[in-house]
């Protein structure tokens, strides 16, 4: 995914399309970004519906950051608030498929592991920039990665767009197959942008992000490397050194439900464009 700031091409295309390669980010020393976090493990797989929905839900009720890891009932797709619904059509069949309330491109899921962080506007954390945001919480998830022994970076914002331009034109035009979707500029593991997480000249992590009066919802993605050994642990202590885990209530999942129901999952939601 990428932030709605906007939203892996690995090193061999790169070379062999004439893209410069990624510059990256130094990692600094930086304080936890929350005071304090309420942490979900989400350990039921829901419908991609409801898992759009549940985040959504937890952004209305939040008065506390959070941090919810969770599960696809099926392999998935996401797309971007903004996507086009004829660059997904073809995976109907195979995929459950939604449109996100975030923005960012297209994001398969079922061997990810799949996060949210819900920012109330009554955090400190929420008058922050959106890219600030976006950027803490990769340089967060970046550190636990190197703690276990992978040299990840985030990437800087040099040549970005340019980037983008010349792998739209290396690819061809927009009419896509399914073989290709890997390698097309709005499929977001094959187009690092600013402060997106990488290993080995490889986009292993990226987020989309959508700010209400509410606050703030920040939907990540983390594939492509290893993500046992406690990593959903180890990212939140990242992130706040006052956790509490939580569980997902009553009042939560019911208006998730209604949302799933009249939203997420509805025909006129995911063709909207």
């Amino acid at each position: 995914m990428s932030s709605e700031v906007e939203t892996s091409r690995d090193l061999t295309f790169r070379q062999l399309n004439g893209i410069p390669p990624l510059r990256f980010a130094s990692l600094g020393m930086t304080t936890p970004l929350f005071a304090a976090l309420h942490v979900y493990h989400d350990n039921a797989p829901h419908s991609a519906a409801m898992n759009m929905a549940i985040d959504e839900a937890l952004l209305e009720h939040a008065a506390v950051p959070s941090i919810r890891f969770y599960q696809w009932y099926s392999p998935a797709l996401s797309l971007g608030y903004f996507g086009k619904f004829a660059d997904v059509a073809s995976y109907a069949g195979e995929r459950d498929l939604v449109r996100r309330w975030t923005g960012g491109g297209i994001v398969l899921h079922g061997d990810d592991l799949t996060y949210s962080i819900v920012i109330p506007a009554s955090d400190a954390a929420f008058g922050e920039s959106s890219i600030s945001i976006y950027e803490k919480v990769h340089r967060a998830l970046a550190k636990v990665f190197i703690a276990n022994g992978n040299r990840a970076e985030l990437t800087s914002v040099a040549a970005v767009s340019d980037c983008r331009n010349r792998i739209d034109s290396a690819v061809g035009d927009r009419h896509y197959s399914k073989a290709a979707i890997n390698d097309r500029a709005d499929n977001c593991f094959a187009n690092p942008v600013r402060a997106d997480v990488m290993i080995a000249g490889r986009k292993v992590a990226g987020a989309a992000q959508r700010r209400a009066r509410s606050g703030l919802l920040q939907q990540g993605s983390i594939q492509g490397v290893e993500i046992g050994n406690g990593l959903p642990d180890r990212f939140a202590r990242a992130l706040s050194a006052n956790l509490r885990e939580r569980k997902i209530n009553e009042t939560i999942l019911n208006r998730a439900r209604e949302l799933a129901q009249c939203k997420y999952g509805t025909d006129s939601w995911l063709r909207r464009r």
